[in-house]
């Protein structure tokens, strides 16, 4: 790499208002450029990869496990130690980083709560920047909102862990340009998330804790393996400081999964079923397949006996790993009408039965 493409600087499209002062510091601004010159090069060959998979699975080939990476599968090996307050993940709620839902959620009675920058937040930099501090106020403790009728929201003393899902790798942040193209959004998402908290985490006991979304290859975990130990070894942090959850959720990672969690075996604590990305994913991924279409969405349900093999193996490959196997997000929500919340808990009572029944 030469010196010229080391030291080229971000490009910024949006005024430094309070918020990105706060944020974009010199030295989180040199972090974030470090990460971008030592990995933006490797993420658009992983996307390269992408396309030339999607052109042999439309020419006919299907997904299926590597030849090559046979000795990982068949080998007896285990990940890394979990940290103490990821052992226990029974209840898990996700949402966007907006301040109100960020409290509730942190107080609600559950274990984790995965603040989502991906699919549930528009990627607008007010948004992104708003997100950023909110999840520093709420990591050191001090984050309050008051509505419009007076009401104050403020976080109790021991709330839920705190993970932070980034963007997928295929997945652009305009606002920030280097060498006149926008920088991967996973990387500035990752970069904000861990120089602003990651001490403060480590003080209270927790740690930069991560969700990895829509990934599809064993390489795609090498490059954020790679790209956590440069985050350590830049902090002066212990391999595995860093724990990350990743979703299987597209149909090539299904085949991957061993590979997955032995690239990352240091850093991962468990995989999850990522279920209604996995439907599109089929969806896409098989779209040249005649003999694959699937009836309409609404009749496709975990019972499906696809959809139940996925759950299934997911299951045994990570407790033959030491991992969690993670179930999937049920997507409706409580009502106030009352027969209408009965029927929506007896479904989630359902789906979470079948899945306990799995082994998740």
């Amino acid at each position: 790499m030469t010196d010229t493409i080391i030291h080229s600087d971000l490009t910024f499209t949006q005024p430094f208002s309070h918020a990105e002062q706060q944020l974009l510091t010199p030295e989180a601004k040199q972090f974030l450029l470090e990460l971008v010159t030592h990995f933006s090069a490797e993420r658009e060959r992983l996307l390269a990869l992408r396309q030339q998979r999607q052109q042999s699975y439309d020419a006919g080939q299907l997904p299926d496990f590597d030849m090559e990476t046979a000795s990982i599968r068949e080998s007896t090996w285990r990940i890394g130690a979990i940290p103490d307050d990821l052992l226990d993940r029974r209840v898990e709620i996700t949402g966007p980083p907006e301040r109100k839902m960020v409290i509730n959620a942190l107080n609600a009675n559950v274990k984790v709560y995965m603040a989502d920058f991906e699919d549930s937040l528009t990627p607008q930099w007010d948004k992104l920047m708003e997100g950023q501090q909110t999840l520093r106020e709420a990591v050191n403790g001090t984050l309050s909102f008051t509505s419009e009728s007076g009401k104050i929201y403020q976080l109790r003393a021991d709330p839920a862990v705190l993970m932070c899902r980034v963007r997928g790798l295929h997945l652009d942040e305009k606002h920030v340009q280097w060498l006149g193209k926008a920088i991967p959004g996973g990387l500035f998402d990752f970069a904000l998330y861990f120089f602003h908290n990651v001490s403060t985490l480590l003080s209270k006991g927790s740690g930069p804790y991560f969700y990895l979304p829509k990934s599809e290859s064993w390489q795609e975990a090498a490059w954020w393996r790679e790209i956590f130990s440069f985050a350590e070894d830049r902090f002066q942090l212990p391999r595995g400081t860093i724990k990350v959850t990743v979703l299987i959720e597209t149909l090539p990672a299904i085949f991957q999964m061993d590979e997955i969690l032995w690239n990352l075996r240091d850093h991962i604590v468990g995989l999850n079923c990522g279920r209604w990305d996995y439907i599109f994913s089929y969806i896409k991924t098989l779209r040249q397949h005649g003999d694959r279409i699937l009836p309409d969405r609404q009749s496709i349900t975990m019972a499906q006996p696809f959809l139940d093999a996925y759950s299934r193996l997911l299951v045994k490959t990570c407790h033959r790993r030491g991992a969690f196997a993670m179930g999937g997000m049920s997507a409706l929500i409580p009502a106030k009408e009352r027969a209408r919340n009965e029927w929506v808990l007896q479904r989630v009572r359902e789906d979470k039965q079948r899945e306990a029944d799995n082994g998740h």
